[in-house]
């Protein structure tokens, strides 16, 4: 019998199968897990038992609003168990099923271990790391050492992830993750990206969702896949409100307040949550260039030390509006809003050095900047529920609006070693920029019989972004203009898609594939001067991302499961790297644009097991082409930095996640891969082959010392990595807190000590540069104490939660 034969004839008994158990297995227990306050544990446990015998028939794990189903279920008599960590376990009496109608339990309300009903009401924190089946989700509040810290820092802590000196992101060992708030892009460059999560107070943030495959309702763009960083959202009827306050010292100080707040009356839902923070940190660069002749001998060498001390007052807000005209039916708004300002005094020390050794000349630069960033957006969204069963209807309107500008003064002075002024340069910049970004999507979810549900939406954005250079020689006095490196460049782009997405479950197994379809339309123009031509580019290309997940449960119970999956995914040039304008850093160091960036594929493959979510291993393949990353070439003395598409990059990761509780008093959350980077492609040098192998851990310990004293200590560390051009030396961090509820364990004051022993210094080495080769070493403000007073107000009764998504998804991250 022919293999296509044996497919098909498998499917069919598979769907015989089925349908011949649907006749029989027809019942459903449903419910929902709640805390004291009436707030759903998400992810608690449930466990289905047969009451005759206490045998165990299924588990499931609760979802974000606490509920669960059991179905197709055999007429018999059952008894429901529930555990969550930090809570007494829950055990219902008995529950009879039959076939002529679903059981619907009523709530499950968990109490807190150790305490009595009629004691305050205090939520357990859930665990830091939870595992699903396409993401794993980081719970920010449940580290202590979180506090006073911002997203950027908190982001540094989660499994997988590495931050960079200058703030850039990386995921399992890859470059290019779309950042998201959320759901929706942040539509910013990498720097701007990094200012703003900055500015970003770990108070306002519930959890982050990493996905290194994600779905096909996810945008394709992010070749290492979305990282999705979700705000916290008040659900409770009445007015409530979070409010916290901090004091950070480190090389200087710093300071940020927060409040986040719920209103609900009648059918109007308010909320808002509002940040301000002042700060000032510090960071000295230290660069080592050796410079070569064609045969290979020293010809001189040049010493770079940079101070950077930015000083910044970041404000940012998010409030919204639900009106619920039914229970089926939500319209929303959502505005949100950044507005950041900042000051930076720069100074760069250069000696450069002859051949022999002696010292030829010193350039003192004095650098200074003012920097802004304001972004404001606007979101209606619409949600309805046509039925209990899960058909429901959504769609998002977007506006981003994002206006960021610098003004630069650069004033280069050249000496002799005997201190004598040989030259003196005056260079000047304006570089304004702005971004429009038009977003329209809808999704609709449609249950099918035989636990089956299929998806499907579309969605349309426009990006319209202006960037000017305006760079002065200033001489005499008088700003003369620079037509060698002025200029202006206009890029207008469209992306059109559609995805369709289908799960179902087949007894122990179940599937979940997807399509999405994604067509791209680019059209750059680079206005000319009175020295340069005009020149311009028109892109069009459109393609197809395939998903697929496969689990299968290696038992009856659901405990032991495997996961294989795959998917493909596009990594788009950032706005900012096509606009071929120069960013000058010091006299030796330029950022150049480059218009002629391809966008990189991805195919990933992962199989992971995991038991009782509390243990995951997974080993993960990726292969991508035409890579971008930053590449480093030299053009005299000056180091050029652009980004450029160098080749093929793969990736072989093999991680392991755990979550233990040794104790009653202590519980443990670690996180460990090994992954082997290597880069393969032509390059300046003619061809670049770069491959290494990298460990990466990261671990918490939280201790609960008494009812209100609680402590922690965390850490990460990683060895030596290669990321194109760039290898890293080992780096890692240690971090302690403590922390006292007051006030009838409404508020609570916490001590947080980050980077301990002061260890994180980002280094390495530069490799295949002609004619030179060099190093690289930070020293930066890591290491901080910070004491703050958080405390919380307002009434708990649970009310339906918001819906506060956006259809901007992979726009935002891409305003280079």
């Amino acid at each position: 019998m022919k293999l296509p034969q044996v497919f098909f004839l498998t499917l069919f008994s598979i769907f015989l199968f089925n349908r011949a158990n649907a006749q029989t297995k027809n019942g459903k227990i449903s419910g929902v897990v709640l805390d004291d306050a009436k707030k759903p544990l998400d992810g608690a446990t449930v466990i289905l038992l047969t009451a005759k015998d206490s045998s165990v028939t299924g588990t499931k794990l609760a979802n974000p609003d606490g509920s669960f189903i059991f179905q197709n279920l055999i007429d018999n008599t059952y008894i429901i168990k529930v555990t969550y960590i930090g809570y007494k376990n829950y055990q219902s009496g008995p529950v009879i099923v039959t076939q002529q109608k679903a059981v619907s339990l009523l709530p499950f309300n968990l109490s807190l271990a150790g305490k009595k009903l009629n004691e305050v009401a205090v939520t357990a924190q859930k665990s830091y790391v939870q595992q699903k089946i396409d993401r794993t989700v980081v719970n920010v509040g449940a580290l202590i050492s979180n506090t006073g810290a911002n997203a950027l820092e908190v982001l540094a802590k989660s499994p997988g992830v590495q931050i960079d000196a200058d703030g850039n992101i990386t995921f399992k060992g890859k470059s290019g993750v779309l950042v998201m708030i959320d759901d929706k892009p942040t539509y910013l460059s990498a720097a701007n990206l990094a200012t703003y999560l900055r500015s970003l107070p770990s108070s306002s943030l519930d959890q982050i969702e990493l996905m290194d495959n994600p779905p096909a309702k996810y945008d394709a763009a992010g070749n290492a896949g979305v990282i999705n960083i979700k705000t916290k959202k008040n659900t409770t009827r009445g007015f409530n409100a979070v409010v916290s306050a901090n004091f950070a010292q480190g090389f200087y100080g710093r300071m940020d307040e927060s409040i986040n707040f719920n209103y609900r009356i009648d059918k109007i839902n308010f909320f808002a949550n509002v940040a301000y923070n002042k700060q000032k940190t510090f960071r000295r660069l230290e660069i080592d260039r050796n410079y070569f002749d064609t045969n290979g001998e020293p010809t001189s060498s040049l010493q770079d030390i940079s101070y950077f001390r930015p000083s910044s007052n970041n404000t940012n807000i998010k409030a919204g509006l639900d009106y619920f005209i039914s229970p089926k039916t939500t319209w929303g708004i959502v505005f949100t809003g950044n507005l950041s300002n900042d000051h930076d005094s720069s100074p760069v020390y250069s000696l450069l050095y002859g051949k022999s050794g002696e010292l030829d000349s010193t350039i003192n630069t004095l650098n200074t900047s003012k920097n802004k960033f304001n972004s404001k957006g606007i979101n209606v969204n619409y949600t309805h529920k046509f039925d209990s069963a899960g058909r429901a209807l959504t769609f998002d309107l977007d506006y981003i609006h994002n206006d960021a500008g610098s003004n630069q003064l650069f004033v280069n002075n050249t000496f002799l070693p005997d201190g004598t002024l040989t030259n003196s340069q005056t260079l000047t910049d304006n570089l304004p920029s702005t971004i429009n970004i038009y977003s329209a999507k809808a999704d609709y979810t449609h249950p099918l019989k035989g636990k089956a549900k299929l998806e499907a939406g579309v969605k349309s954005s426009y990006v319209n972004t202006d960037n000017a250079a305006n760079y002065f020689n200033v001489i005499d006095n008088v700003n003369v203009i620079d037509y060698n490196n002025t200029n202006r460049f206009l890029y207008k782009e469209n992306i059109n898609s559609a995805y369709v997405n289908f799960n179902k479950t087949f007894g122990r197994f179940s599937l979940q594939t997807g399509l999405r379809l994604e067509n791209t339309n680019g059209d750059g123009h680079q206005l000319g001067n009175a020295q340069k031509a005009d020149s311009s580019f028109v892109k069009h290309y459109t393609n197809l991302f395939p998903t697929a997940y496969f689990s299968y449960n290696l038992d009856t119970a659901g405990h032991n499961v495997l996961v294989l999956s795959y998917g493909r995914r596009i990594g788009r040039p950032n706005y900012g790297s096509l606009n071929p304008f120069t960013f000058f850093v010091d006299k030796f160091t330029y950022f150049s644009g480059n218009p002629f960036l391809k966008p990189q594929f991805t195919d990933n493959y992962k199989l992971a097991y995991s038991y009782k979510s509390l243990f995951t291993v997974a080993v993960a393949y990726n292969y991508t082409t035409d890579v971008q990353n930053e590449t480093i070439h030299k053009d005299g003395n000056v180091f050029v930095s652009t980004t450029g598409n160098i080749g093929q990059q793969k990736t072989l990761d093999f991680s392991v996640n755990t979550n233990l509780q040794p104790a009653k008093w202590w519980t443990v959350n670690l996180y460990a891969e090994v992954y082997n980077n290597t880069y393969q492609g032509e390059f300046y040098t003619g061809y670049l082959h770069q491959s290494k192998n990298t460990f990466s851990a990261n671990g918490n310990n939280q201790f609960t010392l008494s009812k209100t004293w609680n402590a922690e200590l965390s850490g990460w560390f990683n060895t030596s990595g290669t990321y194109g051009q760039f290898v890293s030396i080992p780096t890692g961090m240690l971090n302690a807190a403590v922390q006292k509820k007051v006030l009838n364990n409404k508020g609570s004051i916490k001590l947080n000590v980050r980077d301990v022993f002061k260890s994180f210094s980002p280094s390495g080495t530069i490799t295949n540069i002609v004619g030179a080769t060099a190093t690289y070493h930070n020293f930066v403000d890591t290491q901080v104490a910070t004491l703050s007073f958080t405390y919380s107000f307002g009434r708990l009764t649970n009310v339906p939660a918001k819906r506060d998504t956006g259809g901007a998804d992979s726009e935002q991250g891409r305003a280079h």
